[in-house]
């Protein structure tokens, strides 16, 4: 299978070659391919994949409320264009999406049915992103995932882990709520679904839930550190763009397919243990 993968350097990137490095693998990422410029349709149509799998993105959340245009241009404009290529060479589109088009207005698991209403600019310029892949004819599933964290790239995990070697305590918000989610688990439904006849909305993320503070707080206990972690207000934490205050996705589809992953907690034991072992090898 020819697989064309956007995005091929970002954390998701990365952990989509490996699963996949047995196949024929065309990778997009920038400077040579933004998303944004007039070849992407040709560009993506001359490669001639089977599937292509849409990770590349403007993903900086206040950054977007900064320059929502750009966003906009990368997420919207620039899916757009990819989906039209997919339709031209009878691909397959996996689009990755975010838990962030929803508001967190209700407390109880968002499913691939709820309407979507973005409280900030990134979730919308995502959303639209929805839309035009929706829109395009294309054999398509759209892939809603959260609190995404890998080895690649910048991640709260990595944020976390760096923070306590240099801090004597660390703040953070304890009024959102939503699901971990591991590159590893994320990569492993996508190849399952990659083939199939699965189309629509999947929502994914590890099982269970938790709020940052919590997170942080179970970053530390796997780190067997006693750093205090300071729970604070989405107020306090200052930060340019809203966040849903609960963006939990529900895994109902994906309970039907038997493709739920791991537990949370399951899943960052095993990462955080990689990481230690990878930074003895290599202090």
């Amino acid at each position: 299978m020819r697989i064309l993968i956007t995005g091929a350097n970002g954390q998701l990137g990365c952990e989509l070659r490996r699963v996949f490095a047995s196949e024929t693998l065309i990778l997009k990422d920038l400077p040579d391919f933004d998303l944004t410029g007039s070849q992407v349709e040709e560009d993506v149509a001359e490669a001639r994949p089977d599937l292509i799998i849409h990770a590349g993105a403007y993903t900086d959340v206040d950054g977007a409320e900064r320059e929502p245009d750009r966003a906009m241009a990368i997420n919207a404009f620039g899916t757009a264009q990819v989906a039209r290529a997919a339709v031209r060479v009878g691909a397959r589109l996996l689009y990755i999406s975010t838990d962030y088009v929803f508001p967190g207005t209700q407390r109880h698991p968002y499913s691939e049915d709820d309407v979507p209403a973005p409280i900030n600019a990134y979730g919308l310029s995502k959303w639209r992103g929805e839309q035009v892949v929706a829109e395009s004819g294309a054999d398509a599933l759209i892939v809603r995932t959260a609190w995404l964290y890998g080895s690649m790239g910048k991640n709260f995990v990595k944020s976390i882990m760096r923070a306590v070697q240099t801090q004597s305590s660390l703040r953070v918000v304890d009024d959102q709520r939503g699901s971990p989610t591991s590159v590893e688990d994320l990569a492993a439904v996508i190849k399952a679904t990659a083939a199939g006849s699965v189309r629509g909305i999947l929502h994914v993320t590890n099982r269970g839930d938790c709020t940052w503070y919590e997170f942080a707080r179970a970053i530390v206990d796997e780190m067997n550190l006693e750093i205090p972690v300071v729970p604070i207000s989405t107020v306090e934490a200052g930060r340019l763009a809203p966040r849903p205050p609960y963006s939990v996705l529900g895994q109902q589809r994906l309970a039907r397919l038997d493709l739920v992953p791991r537990d949370w907690r399951e899943a960052l034991n095993q990462f955080v243990k990689a990481e230690r072992a990878l930074v003895a090898v290599h202090p």
